[in-house]
């Protein structure tokens, strides 16, 4: 039994060894299977999916480092401290309603009011591209300034000039005076820009001068209602208040961008201008002091759904003509209310935003063809781009006479003056500009005022302004007679100093 007992003991160790070999072996196949399996699974589902596969390319690697970019760029960064008077209005006397007082209440209600100005500070950046001393910022920076300060990387303050600004795109020109060579920033392509490009920010946020953040190009072409030339890059490079007027860089150190805009609510989302809207402007700005963009003289707007099923049209693409401005250019050429512009000049319109910066571009004057589709055939018109009006918000250096020492911007009255500054007078000079700080601007004088005395003689023209300026016996003290609206009012104008 001993026997047959340890035989039968030996055969039940020899089957549990058996079973744990045979369970090892089974759970290692399990394991080699189920790898394969999901291996053979991936490949096969990626053999059967339906439709065009996007080939993989290698991801993008990340910078290891900015430094070396920004130690050489930020010397080209600037940031600009902004002195501006802003006016606050005279609201004279309050009196209850019904008191005996309250004559005298509405007395001043229809006074005209005459503001009273405080000084305020602003800061933003810009950007130096060129050696001699000129630099790119936002108009919105330096707009109704009385003195604007440059500050370089390396401490030394400027007092800068405005020589230039352009309200439509809100860019404007500094200069400052440096004998020695300034270190300059390279303008890029911003039309080689790809959403996912990293790029590189250098402002002055908050005062906190020459800081550096990253980012890439989040979208293109975003159009936030700015102005009617919109077509901002996108970015998530971390943009805040002070930033305004510096550049957005690409990582070869070149500017593809002017940082202009935030969204207050959201995080990682500012807009530049591009480059590439810069670029053909700042010859203008520099020489001139204001732009002078093509004219067509239409209404367009954009193609919805249910316009182009309403028009028969298989395809959104083009402006529609909603109105054409009578003696205009296109009204000139035979452009007609319905007329739907496909092409420009030799270049497709893709919708009713593109079509603005393609006319503001063309040289005054100059011949284009305009191709319209109407009642579903296409035509080819010859037009003769216009000028287009200005908006009396540019500095205006051929305007007569010189602001000198009162202050004053003059212009004859006209159709297109009465209209621009929506003025109804008779008589008179309007005002068109005022510079800040000036006698005239300290008087309360404003854009959009028409001058009808020059101490107590009648004046109807820019010519007759100056004369009776001129042959003013007191030169220190200048009376007018303004006329602000439906009121007429004495001025008096004094020169400190």
């Amino acid at each position: 039994m001993n026997s047959k007992l340890g035989v039968r003991v030996n055969y039940r160790r020899l089957g549990v060894r058996k079973l744990m070999a045979v369970g090892f072996t089974f759970f290692v196949a399990g394991l080699l299977i189920a790898s394969g399996l999901n291996w053979t699974s991936h490949s096969v589902a990626g053999e059967i999916t339906d439709g065009p596969h996007v080939a993989a390319t290698a991801p993008p690697v990340m910078p290891s480092s900015f430094a070396e970019l920004a130690d050489n760029l930020s010397p080209t960064v600037v940031n600009v401290k902004v002195t501006k008077i802003e006016k606050a209005t005279f609201k004279g006397p309050q009196f209850p309603e019904g008191s005996f007082d309250d004559f005298f209440g509405r007395f001043f209600k229809e006074m005209p009011r005459m503001p009273r100005d405080h000084r305020t500070q602003g800061a933003g950046s810009g950007v130096i591209i060129s050696q001699d001393g000129y630099i790119l910022t936002n108009n919105h920076v330096v707009e109704s300034a009385k003195e604007v300060t440059v500050t370089l990387a390396d401490k030394k303050e400027y007092k800068a000039e405005v020589v230039g600004r352009d309200p439509k795109t809100d860019l404007a020109i500094l200069k400052i005076e440096e004998k020695k060579l300034l270190p300059s920033a390279a303008l890029g392509d911003s039309e080689q820009l790809k959403v996912g490009d990293w790029v590189v920010a250098i402002g002055n946020p908050f005062g906190l001068n020459h800081t550096v953040t990253s980012g890439i190009v989040s979208a293109k072409g975003r159009v936030i209602g700015a102005g009617p030339y919109d077509d901002f890059i996108q970015t998530d490079a971390s943009i805040n208040p002070g930033n305004s007027g510096g550049p957005l860089f690409n990582m070869r150190g070149e500017v593809v961008g002017i940082n202009t805009a935030i969204i207050p609510q959201g995080q990682g989302i500012g807009f530049a201008i591009p480059v590439n809207t810069a670029k053909p402007l700042i010859p203008q700005l520099v020489t001139d002091g204001q732009i002078t963009r093509g004219y067509l003289g239409v209404n367009i707007q954009t193609i919805t759904p249910e316009l182009a099923k309403a028009l028969n049209l298989e395809k959104r693409e083009g402006a529609l003509v909603a109105d054409v401005f009578s003696d205009s250019p296109a009204d000139k050429s035979g452009i007609e209310r319905g007329d739907i512009i496909t092409n420009y000049d030799g270049k497709d319109v893709k919708n009713s935003q593109h079509l603005p910066a393609m006319v503001a571009a063309t040289p005054v004057d100059e011949a284009v063809t305009v191709t319209v589709l109407r009642d579903g055939k296409e035509r080819q018109l010859s037009v003769k781009v216009g000028k287009l009006p200005s908006d009396g918000a540019a500095l205006d250096k051929k305007a007569q006479p010189a602001k000198g020492k009162w202050g004053l911007q003059l212009h004859d009255l006209s159709p297109q003056i009465e209209q621009q500054f929506r003025l109804k007078a008779d008589q008179g000079v309007a005002v068109v500009g005022v510079e800040p700080g000036s006698p005239a601007h300290d008087a309360g004088i404003r854009q959009g005022d028409v001058i009808i005395e020059v101490n107590r003689h009648p004046v109807n023209s820019v010519d007759e302004a100056k004369e009776s300026i001129n042959k003013s016996g007191d030169k220190d003290h200048l009376l007018l007679l303004v006329q602000r609206q439906n009121g007429k009012f004495y001025v008096p104008l004094e020169q400190q100093g």
